[in-house]
């Protein structure tokens, strides 16, 4: 069951909160920092996840615990004091679905003598995430994939980890309406956002943020929306926390979306007033192209509890944005270019003050995007003026030639 028979709202996890009052703040936040590097980043969490799973049941593949890396080059760039990135795309298969997707196929793996599958709809890494978790349990896996909307390093994820891979003549919202009627009748269970099993997983991105800040939570967060999913999520891990007095205050949220899918900056525009699903453009920012986001009311639901903002990028935005911030040590991936985009307007505009700490949710491992990054660097992506290129030089094997280019660039 996915949503309301009432109502047709997507469902919610809800947790015993007066059981988990049992412990303390205190003694949550010790246990949480005693299993640290000893489990993964979301079975640490096993009490504010899924603590009715058998843990012989969980299939994990070590993922979460991703690094919070301090920016200052960064932060000085933009006049704010401390801007932090979260690699989530560090995890096993180079995205955060991985979290959601633990404790999703490990759910399936206890109840598998009523499933015969698990099937996903995809922009690429959520396909990638499936079929991991799946082939390590065993479970069979489908994914369906908008065609020749997906990188190469996405699609040969599930292909070799041995996914029933179905390349679909669509867009990802077209793919979207097949998977939910393929999963209809029970017997194939469904992996998108929309089952709030993935969300729960997701949340644990809240709970590392703050402890890995030293149980301080951040001003603001800046997260890439698509299907608005890992928005949803990390409203609702720290709405846990404050509730559970592990923290006090909230963060304020801000969505970024791509001007090619940005039905809820539409949206906020307007007053928050009722989604009016579009036809996603072509983006760079693939893993977001989705006009017709189905966590949309989650979404609007957790800005409006944090005082949040939704901000958009252009295609070159985006792209700048990304290489501007690469050369801080970064490799980043297009969508995680929308949250920096968006950061830095934010930013100029003043709506990020001066004396913040930010925290920007990279999504996806820049790696997944090699031609995204190698395009920019030689000028091949149109519409887009590559504001810092540093394609490589071709010179003939020859001593004078090298130095005399490295002194052209390295003064002395």
């Amino acid at each position: 069951m996915y949503r309301c028979a009432s109502c047709g709202g997507l469902l919610e996890v809800r947790h015993d909160v007066g059981e988990l009052k049992r412990r303390k703040p205190s003694e949550w936040r010790a246990l949480f920092d005693s299993r640290l590097g000893r489990e993964s980043g979301v079975w640490s969490k096993k009490e504010m996840v899924l603590p009715g799973l058998d843990s012989r049941n969980i299939v994990s593949l070590g993922e979460g615990n991703s690094p919070l890396i301090k920016s200052d080059g960064f932060a000085k760039s933009i006049g704010i004091d401390e801007v932090y990135i979260k690699q989530c795309g560090t995890s096993h298969t180079g995205s955060f679905k991985d979290l959601g997707m633990t404790v999703l196929v490990s759910m399936v793996n206890q109840i598998r003598s009523k499933v015969r599958a698990v099937a996903c709809a995809s922009t690429g890494d959520t396909s990638a995430a499936v079929s991991a978790y799946c082939a390590a349990a065993g479970i069979p896996s489908i994914v369906f994939l908008p065609q020749d909307k997906v990188t190469i390093a996405q699609l040969i994820q599930p292909i070799a980890n041995g996914a029933l891979t179905l390349s679909l003549d669509t867009d990802f919202d077209g793919c979207m309406k097949i998977v939910q009627e393929i999963t209809k009748d029970g017997s194939v269970y469904l992996a998108n956002s929309m089952n709030s099993l993935r969300v729960e997983g997701q949340k644990t991105i809240s709970f590392e943020i703050v402890q890995q800040l030293g149980w301080q939570v951040p001003d603001v967060i800046v997260v890439p929306g698509g299907n608005l999913g890992n928005i949803s999520a990390i409203g609702s891990g720290f709405f846990l926390m404050r509730e559970l007095g592990l923290i006090d205050t909230l963060p304020r949220l801000v969505c970024a979306q791509t001007e090619k899918a940005n039905p809820l900056y539409r949206s906020y525009r307007d007053g928050f007033r009722a989604l009016e699903p579009m036809t996603a453009g072509n983006t760079m920012a693939t893993a977001i192209q989705i006009g017709n986001p189905v966590s949309f009311e989650k979404a609007v639901k957790v800005l409006r509890a944090t005082d949040g903002i939704v901000e958009q990028a252009s295609e070159a935005e985006l792209a700048n944005a990304a290489a501007a911030v690469d050369r801080f040590g970064f490799f980043n991936d297009p969508q995680t270019g929308v949250a920096l985009a968006a950061t830095i307007k934010l930013a100029q505009a003043g709506k990020i003050p001066p004396a913040s700490r930010v925290v920007v949710v990279s999504t996806a491992h820049g790696l997944k995007f090699a031609d995204f990054k190698t395009r920019f660097h030689e000028g091949q992506i149109p519409g887009v003026n590559s504001l810092l290129p540093n394609p490589p030089i071709r010179l003939p094997a020859d001593v004078e030639a090298v130095r005399k280019v490295i002194n052209g660039r390295i003064p002395a």
